[in-house]
């Protein structure tokens, strides 16, 4: 829905636009992720064989711990990576590795964020505001 605008309950990094990629499913960067090719590749996952690189990923939430969390700083250092995660939930140990990794994060909605975004969608995030909007 064009013009919506979604808040979050915590936010963190730079405001952004682009392209989102969006499921009701989780996210490990560690088990997901096919990190040098960039995409997902647990044949399992909703996004499985769809590239992540430049998208902003909307997902239900964060998996993991302290492996998936220095792979988003690996991810970026070689510049395939996500513009940034929105999340239902998110834990304290993904939100310090996308900080690390200075990938925009947010989390904490009113709704399932999954269900409201849909894959395609063009999304600008500010998380100053703490705001979602869809484009």
């Amino acid at each position: 829905m064009s013009g919506k605008i979604y808040q979050a309950k915590h936010a963190q990094g730079n405001s952004i636009e682009g392209e989102c990629l969006s499921a009701s499913d989780g996210f490990s960067a560690r088990y997901d992720l096919d990190r040098l090719k960039g995409v997902f590749s647990r044949p399992a996952h909703k996004l499985f064989g769809e590239s992540y690189k430049d998208k902003i990923l909307v997902l239900d939430a964060a998996k993991g711990g302290v492996a998936s969390a220095w792979m988003l700083y690996e991810m970026k250092s070689r510049n395939i990576c996500p513009l940034a995660i929105i999340f239902n939930a998110v834990n304290p140990i993904l939100a310090q590795g996308a900080a690390h990794a200075d990938i925009p994060m947010l989390s904490g909605f009113d709704c399932d964020i999954t269900q409201a975004i849909k894959s395609g969608s063009r999304l600008r995030i500010d998380p100053m505001d703490k705001t979602v909007e869809v484009l």
